[in-house]
């Protein structure tokens, strides 16, 4: 047997009880039984919540010589509610490598962050994520692009809305310049996350809906963020040039708050397009 293989057994089972310890009754939807000595739920209580019996539970606690399945695993990191990142450590040092992707939950957005589209109303405004997943617009926005968000319980995209939602190509003026740095700004975005799901996921969607991308992604454009205009066709005002400016969220430097407004109105506060610092 490895030496490493009991210390590797030891801060597994320290790794299951801080998580354990970390978790209340309440928010697993269990009944508060009797005074508890310890913090967080039991081990008989996390036992059943993961479908396990809570002497082969303790077992693995106690660090002894059990081998959990991936299947048991997965079972453990729903009952702990464990992110991506503790999930993939969890695999880790049971002896399996990296874990597979688990349920993909929506990027998380601080609430504060969420508010500012709100506060900004009456000028479009939105927080993108870096594939472009709309995470928090205001009624403005989803007033100038109609579509944007459906029904589907997905969270709408900026990229999809452009190539795949058919009333884009009304709403945006110059659809092919636009829609063609866009992508490129995309590919640009996707190749520094080769192995993440939700671009992937995107670029297939896109080639199976439409023939701009397909034609267009095997030029390979890329092309950075910068300045610039936009004409889009508000629903009231009819074609509108837009002043657009893009700030990156300190603590999520890849999420994006994009505040439209009209540019004759920005320059009259002696704006303009050189106060636009990214193009989203």
């Amino acid at each position: 047997m490895s030496e490493q293989q009991p210390d590797r057994r030891r801060q597994l089972g320290s790794f299951l009880r801080s998580r354990r310890e970390r978790l209340t009754p309440d928010e697993v939807g269990l009944p508060r039984t009797g005074r508890r000595r310890t913090p967080g739920l039991r081990r008989e209580e996390l036992a059943l919540l993961a479908g396990m019996s809570a002497t082969w539970y303790t077992y693995l606690e106690q660090g002894r010589d059990v081998r959990p399945s991936e299947q048991v695993l997965d079972a453990l990191a729903a009952a702990l509610r464990l992110d991506a990142h503790e999930r993939d450590h969890l695999f880790r040092l049971a002896g399996h490598g990296p874990a597979t992707p688990g349920p993909e939950e929506p990027e998380a957005l601080t609430r504060e962050a969420a508010a500012v589209p709100h506060l900004l109303q009456p000028n479009p405004a939105y927080v993108i994520a870096g594939n472009y997943d709309v995470l928090s617009h205001n009624q403005a926005a989803e007033a100038l692009f109609p579509g944007l968000v459906d029904d589907t319980g997905r969270p709408p995209n900026f990229v999809r809305w452009v190539f795949l939602e058919p009333v884009a190509r009304s709403v945006v003026i110059d659809w092919e310049p636009e829609a063609r740095g866009l992508l490129a700004r995309l590919r640009t975005l996707s190749t520094r996350h080769p192995d993440d799901p939700r671009y992937t996921r995107l670029v297939r969607e896109l080639h199976e809906g439409s023939p701009e991308v397909r034609a267009w992604w095997p030029q390979y454009e890329v092309q950075p963020r910068h300045s610039g205009r936009k004409r889009l066709r508000h629903p009231l005002h009819g074609p509108t040039e837009y002043a657009y400016t893009a700030f990156h969220l300190a603590e999520a430097p890849e999420q994006t708050l994009v505040v439209y407004a009209d540019s004759s109105a920005a320059e009259g506060l002696g704006g303009g397009a050189s106060s636009v610092t990214a193009r989203p």
